[in-house]
């Protein structure tokens, strides 16, 4: 007797982007549609939740006709509908709670509610060959963490962010910098125009303190590196004497040495974050992967930079391929595969699902590794201005 492929619709509504997608427990994507709010948001200078929520109204039943098409499948011939339902914006969340619940009971179909960052975590699953356990450095413009992935829904935090994210801190030093008025650029998110810049910029030019450089824990904090990058750029507007509408000239080398410094940040949190497993025994001895995710993985200078650290400790690097780092809803939808697979939040219809702005990830393990006390003695780079390494650390 033949199989049938699982199919689930995945519905993404979590902050500015609408996403859809329908894939199948043979790993392919069937349909996909994306409607994205973030240019209208970057002239706004950020994310406005009642805007958010009206543009997902406005676009969620077209993006899913879309996807349905794209697909060539109707809602009976679906199994379930996965839908993110925490953490995000309420407003925004609610839209496609509510759209996927009329979808759910016109197809008498169930519903399964998704963790957003569990989502983000388990992406690479759709594009790697990836057994349990592995580390994952989710990072993006409203997170980041790292956290051992030990099953589907078993998850152990080591680190998050105590404050501003690194994709918000990236686009708050693009407005800063004022980089939409460049042409070539004005396309591109703030994170992803820095990168740009970055390029030919020199990255030792500006010297960041690293404000959390005495704790020995896993958390990020990005706030420090913001006030200072933003110092510095009002110290050399007036060097300069710019006027209001104007780019620096060392506007690559600023990108550069921010982008550079932000990397490191994340090198060493990576780093401690290898040691404790190595002490807890929380990945294998062979075969360990680690999953850099969400949408500031999509950075080139990130991934190989961390790669560095990864290789030192004889493990490997999937990173979803850059559309699949940002929020979308094959992710959504993957997930929704992988846990009605294994029988997990498969829910009736009318079942109270309450959507949530704030969600821990899993069980925290945070304060274990500050206790740890694990030291990063030396933060080294090499001579080619690819990837980033510790060289050294000492317990």
């Amino acid at each position: 007797m033949s199989h049938r492929c699982i199919r689930i619709l995945g519905i993404e509504s979590s902050c500015d982007d609408t996403g859809v997608a329908i894939v199948n427990d043979n790993k392919d994507i069937l349909g996909e549609s994306l409607h994205s709010q973030g240019a209208i948001h970057r002239e706004l200078g950020g994310i406005v939740p009642t805007i958010a929520r009206d543009f997902h109204k406005e676009n969620i039943r077209r993006i899913v006709d879309e996807a349905f098409e794209q697909a060539q499948l109707t809602e009976k011939d679906i199994d379930a509908v996965a839908v993110s339902v925490e953490p995000g914006l309420t407003l925004s969340l609610k839209v496609g709670l509510d759209y996927a619940r009329e979808i759910a009971q016109s197809a008498g179909k169930p519903l399964i509610p998704i963790h957003h960052m569990e989502a983000h975590a388990l992406t690479a699953r759709i594009t790697h060959q990836i057994e349990f356990p592995y580390l994952v450095l989710l990072m993006s413009g409203g997170h980041c963490l790292l956290a051992v992935v030990e099953d589907l829904n078993k998850f152990s935090l080591l680190g998050t962010c105590i404050d501003t994210s690194p994709g918000d801190m990236l686009d708050k030093t693009a407005r800063r910098l004022r980089l939409k008025t460049l042409t070539h650029l004005s396309h591109l998110s703030g994170g992803a125009a820095i990168e740009h810049l970055a390029l030919t910029g020199d990255r030792q030019k500006y010297k960041f303190p690293d404000i959390m450089g005495h704790r020995r824990d896993c958390n990020f904090s990005f706030s420090g590196l913001q006030f200072h990058t933003k110092k510095i750029i009002g110290q050399l507007e007036a060097e300069y004497d710019t006027g209001p509408a104007s780019v620096l000239p060392t506007v690559s080398d600023i990108c550069a040495s921010v982008q550079h410094s932000t990397l490191t940040h994340m090198a060493k949190r990576l780093y401690r974050a290898f040691l404790f497993c190595e002490i807890k025994e929380l990945l294998p001895e062979s075969n360990r992967t680690l999953v850099l995710s969400g949408g500031v993985a999509s950075n080139s200078y990130f991934r190989q930079g961390l790669a560095g650290v990864a290789e030192q400790f004889d493990c490997k690097i999937a990173c979803p391929p850059a559309r699949l780092c940002t929020d979308n809803g094959v992710m959504i939808a993957w997930n929704g595969v992988e846990k009605y697979v294994r029988g997990i939040d498969i829910l009736q219809n009318d079942a109270e699902i309450p959507v949530k702005h704030k969600s821990p990830l899993g069980v925290s393990l945070i304060e274990d590794v500050y206790k740890a006390g694990l030291k990063v003695k030396r933060l080294k780079l090499n001579d080619h201005n690819k990837r980033s390494y510790c060289n050294t650390a000492t317990v």
